[in-house]
């Protein structure tokens, strides 16, 4: 009987410090996306630890007051959270200026600058926060693509965990503009 060996061009068997070296120059390339991506998002996570609590102070629905509370509790978790993958892809934790979160954050300010206190904000504040959580979506849905390919099944799991939540809070904003606010915000109830 005959036996073939199967070699695996995606990684080398070598561990070193808990993590899965990647043999060729694209697997290396891949995993410097990967550190890199998860330097943008850790700064754009800490970056929404500042933007949160001004957002909840200017929102008037409880509703979205509590859903943006929450989701700061979340969100600093998510930090610490980011800080264990650093440290379990062997990486040291460090941000980097995330320009797309930058960007959104902005937005939402010039929403809550050009409009008065009331369901019209809050809907504005639920758009601009949506556009928040749909990059984070996107940008944790691909890492966690990233971490599988390149073995690292521990950090997949966990950023897979930030997904999920990130979806969560999604809904929960979904679920404020759909049962009050948008109505509110149409009748131009500004309480």
């Amino acid at each position: 009987m005959k036996t073939s060996t199967i070699k695996d061009t995606k990684t080398s068997s070598n561990l070193k410090n808990g993590t899965v070296k990647p043999k060729s120059n694209a697997a290396k390339g891949l995993r410097k996306l990967f550190v890199d991506s998860l330097k943008d998002i850790y700064w754009a996570e800490k970056a929404l630890t500042k933007a949160l609590p001004i957002m909840a102070k200017n929102a008037t629905s409880q509703n979205l007051i509590k859903a943006l509370t929450d989701h700061l509790t979340v969100t600093e978790a998510q930090a610490s959270r980011l800080e264990k993958i650093f440290e379990i892809v062997g990486e040291k934790v460090a941000a980097k200026k995330c320009e797309a979160m930058e960007g959104l954050i902005k937005e939402g300010e010039g929403i809550m600058e050009e409009t008065e206190p009331g369901a019209v904000r809050d809907a504005g504040i639920i758009a601009a926060s949506q556009k928040i959580e749909h990059y984070e979506i996107a940008t944790y849905g691909t890492l966690t693509a990233f971490a599988k390919t390149l073995g690292e099944d521990e950090a997949a799991a966990l950023l897979h965990q930030t997904l999920e939540e990130e979806k969560e809070a999604d809904i929960t904003l979904t679920e404020a503009a759909y049962n009050t606010i948008n109505f509110d915000a149409s009748e131009g109830d500004e309480n």
